[in-house]
């Protein structure tokens, strides 16, 4: 990891899975699907969580594994982003850019997880 990386607020890639915590929860304010709303937010906050969790964990093999979390948790989110542009909740405009951006922060995850691996 980066020497400039002190706490896990440091890292880009919580930073981008915050923004998108907020992108998806005001995106789903409206909905009146309660049980589709709250698990694409308990989806979404569980990225940010266990990038968080896992960085203060005791070693680099518990970092990595809770980042595969976060990423198998993003993969959740892009699935129901799906059903929720199937059921016209989202715009096509709206599901293209929080797709991209839950796309982007698993890609960023991606990376992290292989630096690490490499590292161990």
């Amino acid at each position: 990891m980066d020497s400039t990386v002190n706490r896990f607020e440091d890292l880009t890639v919580w930073q981008n899975s915050r923004e998108l915590s907020k992108q998806v929860y005001l995106a789903s304010m409206s909905w009146k699907d309660y049980e589709l709303k709250d698990q694409i937010r308990r989806a979404v906050v569980s990225i940010s969580s266990n990038i968080a969790e896992g960085y203060d964990r005791s070693s680099k093999a518990d970092f990595a594994r809770f980042l595969n979390i976060a990423k198998g948790s993003g993969a959740e989110v892009r699935s129901q982003l799906y059903l929720a542009l199937d059921l016209k909740y989202l715009s096509q405009d709206d599901f293209e850019v929080i797709y991209q951006k839950v796309d982007y922060v698993v890609r960023q995850l991606s990376k992290l997880i292989s630096r690490i691996r490499a590292n161990i």
